[in-house]
């Protein structure tokens, strides 16, 4: 096989699969954790049952959705152990915990690459 239809085929299964970045997987965890709070308010305020049946529902489908793709970004590399464990399993007590642990990770990522290289000074031209 060729080396050009080799990166053919690379570039048709790239196209083909699906992947969650790093940051979709923060925003949706983000976006549970609204959910959740969504469902804390209208559990709080009495007569307000269609909202705790939504906000409910929603809290359980988003969390199962969220372990199952965890779960699919632990195996691809994309998250660290610590963060799928944070929401997958502290994830069912209050999804908070994943959110916050997502911001704490990209902070350790942002950390360890390092300061930027400062930019040369223009010289004098001659």
């Amino acid at each position: 096989m060729t080396g050009s239809s080799l990166a053919a085929r690379a570039e048709r299964a790239r196209r083909g699969s699906w992947s969650l970045s790093f940051a979709t997987l923060k925003r949706l965890s983000f976006t549970h954790s609204t959910i959740y709070v969504c469902l804390l308010v209208v559990w709080l305020v009495p007569g307000i049952a269609t909202g705790e049946t939504i906000f409910g529902f929603a809290h359980g489908i988003g969390w199962i959705a969220m372990v199952l793709l965890i779960f699919a970004a632990l195996f691809a590399r994309v998250v660290p152990l610590r963060t799928a464990f944070a929401v997958s399993v502290l994830g069912g007590i209050a999804p908070f915990f994943g959110s916050w642990e997502f911001v704490r990770e990209e902070r350790r990522r942002a950390g360890s690459a390092g300061p930027a290289a400062p930019a040369a000074a223009p010289g004098p031209d001659r």
